[in-house]
């Protein structure tokens, strides 16, 4: 008896979506911006709090230390380690997800669990050793290494478990492409880049959040001091429920 037929339904139609590309669909829609206005936050409470640290542009801090290396000013030991310690989190977010063995919206809600976890450990550990009184000590350095943990944590989270949506961090290269989508529509030349009015909105969702993000947490730092982080870890939370 011929196995044709059972092997052939046994193949997924295209025509057909899985749950599971559903829902990775719906997260791809719903969740980047979400997230840029975490990125937002933690990048501008770290930058206050922990010694005009970039905690979420990390390649930024490469521009501030060479800055303090040409006048001759103390180099911010921490800043010196955010890229090799955001290099170490990213390739451990990496190992969560081979060891794991998911994929799709599973490992979404896996390394969304461990943003929220490395936020509220900032969060906890500012409270309680207050490392704003000392931007430049140990303590920050420590509450630093952890926020950046955690923003290599998020990253590392779009391009494994959704290639598809666009970077929450490179705000230069979303603005980049806006700034060239919204010319070449106001253009009655033809446009030079692929008409995709959909990621023209998705890149503004993006900026929006993270300029968003910015306000909100420079409001935070000038009320709340250490406590502004509960912000960041509060969205982290709502961001595992995002369905």
């Amino acid at each position: 008896m011929s196995t044709l037929p059972r092997s052939s339904a046994a193949l997924p139609d295209p025509s057909h979506p899985t749950d599971d590309a559903v829902e990775l669909s719906r997260l791809e829609a719903r969740l980047p911006p979400l997230l840029s206005v975490i990125a937002g936050m933690v990048d501008l409470t770290g930058f206050f709090t922990l010694g005009h640290i970039f905690t979420a542009h990390i390649t930024g801090n490469l521009v501030v230390a060479a800055a303090a290396a040409v006048h001759s000013d103390r180099l911010n030991v921490a800043q010196a380690l955010a890229i090799p310690v955001f290099m170490l989190a990213v390739a451990v977010v990496w190992l969560i997800a081979q060891v794991s063995d998911r994929r799709g919206p599973s490992l979404v809600r896996r390394l969304l669990l461990v943003q929220f976890l490395l936020l509220a450990a900032v969060l906890i550990f500012s409270v309680i050793t207050r490392p704003s009184t000392d931007p430049r000590g140990l303590t920050a350095g420590i509450a630093v290494m952890i926020a950046v943990s955690a923003m290599a944590c998020q990253y590392a989270l779009l391009r494994l478990a959704i290639p598809g949506a666009i970077s929450t961090a490179v705000m230069t290269g979303n603005l980049t492409n806006t700034v060239l989508s919204l010319m070449d529509l106001l253009s009655r030349r033809h446009p030079l880049l692929p008409v995709d009015a959909g990621r023209l909105r998705r890149s503004l969702h993006l900026l929006f959040g993270f300029l968003l993000g910015c306000v909100v947490g420079t409001a935070a730092v000038t009320l709340l001091g250490d406590w502004a982080w509960s912000l960041p870890a509060a969205l982290a939370a709502v961001a595992i429920t995002v369905r």
